[in-house]
């Protein structure tokens, strides 16, 4: 509210708005694109408090991906289909006057020959300026977007993100933090990976690993396999096989301190599978807690559909139906690694870090946040 003028003999004093009435300016708006081997997904946010509240959102299925196990390039088609997306994109960005922006590209830009041009003519087209960023930064940022669903109780903490094209696996001790500044600590490592200094209020990164191997990826390596059933199992024992360096826990029983956070496509859909959602209902899955005889239900209610069955299911979907066994194989092999019988599901991922990442690094967030 701005202060009041001083009023002159016979003046009419300016009326000024009741400070009970008054609202603050809106912040700035901010935007964050993740252009991944499947889907091309942005938010556009402005900060509030320690969160941020979402003014709009995109979303749409390009596979830019297809083709590129067998050819190792982006083809013409999903880059025309791409491409298409991110003109949406543009105009959103454009129409909402956001100057603070993050646009990243993901495991198939990583993995393409023609990678680096595919970004120039984005940029050319579009204006965007998209830029693939490298593993670690992928697996950062979808630690932070997690960073309000860790429990206070958490001294262990996998977080897990099912990608397109790979997986990203971040195993963080959190056993030093204060219980209530465990959240927080996550929220810290928007800056990189820190290790622990001793001071009671840094997460530590213990390990982490990306598996070049996501919904998409791993379907493709077993699409010859005709059996439904076959192939969902020899997808889990793959993925497992994988991991058999990241999974010192492995066969050993659940233990109290260790939680798993999955975010991906794959999640969400099991867990609204699992609530019976006739419409798909984010506040009812971000933050879900199940079990892995939850899970493992819902899979075999995958398997005893079929093929026919998942795809006439609304609450797997079209863009999904193709992808959900070999996501489900992936879950399925990391529960049997890790010590736990629960997975959080977060309804979050990459444009989220992005988003809490620039607003901290602004100083527009909550003191929570910093």
């Amino acid at each position: 509210m701005a202060p009041k003028r001083p009023v002159g003999a016979g003046a009419i004093p300016k009326q000024v708005e009741s400070p009970a009435l008054t609202k603050p300016a809106p912040g700035p708006l901010y935007a964050a694109l993740d252009l991944g081997t499947n889907s091309c997904r942005m938010l556009i946010a402005r900060p509030e408090g320690d969160q941020f509240k979402v003014v709009d959102s995109f979303s749409k299925s390009v596979q830019l991906g297809a083709g590129l196990e067998s050819s190792g390039k982006l083809s013409r088609s999903s880059i025309y289909r791409t491409i298409q997306a991110l003109r949406v994109c543009q105009q959103k960005i454009k129409r909402h006057k956001v100057n603070r922006m993050r646009l990243v590209a993901t495991e198939a830009c990583r993995r393409a020959s023609n990678g680096a041009a595919f970004m120039k003519r984005v940029r050319r087209e579009t204006g965007l300026p998209l830029e693939i960023i490298e593993t670690q930064e992928e697996a950062q940022l979808a630690v932070v977007s997690c960073a309000p669903l860790v429990s206070k109780n958490t001294e262990q903490l996998l977080v897990v993100d099912i990608g397109g094209g790979s997986t990203e696996l971040v195993w963080i001790d959190l056993k030093d933090v204060r219980p209530r500044e465990r959240a927080q600590a996550i929220m810290r490592m928007h800056g990189g990976f820190p290790v622990c200094d001793g001071d009671g209020s840094k997460a530590r990164v213990v390990d982490w690993i990306s598996v070049p191997l996501g919904v998409a990826t791993l379907r493709d390596q077993f699409r010859d396999v005709e059996d439904d059933a076959a192939r969902f199992a020899l997808m889990s024992w793959f993925f497992e096989e994988n991991l058999a360096e990241f999974a010192p826990y492995k066969d050993e029983p659940p233990r109290e301190g260790f939680q798993i956070i999955g975010t991906s496509g794959t999640v969400t859909t099991v867990a609204a599978s699992h609530l019976g959602l006739k419409r798909y209902d984010r506040n009812k899955v971000d933050g879900l807690r199940m079990t892995s005889d939850e899970i493992d239900k819902v899979i075999r209610t995958y398997l005893q559909m079929g093929p026919e069955g998942r795809r006439a299911d609304p609450r797997i979907g079209l863009d999904r139906q193709a992808l959900i066994m070999s996501g489900a194989a992936i879950l399925q092999a990391l529960l049997r690694c890790w010590p736990t019988d629960r997975l959080s599901v977060a309804d979050r991922g990459l444009r989220e870090g992005m988003l809490y990442a620039q607003m901290a690094a602004d100083g527009v967030l909550g003191e929570g946040c910093a």
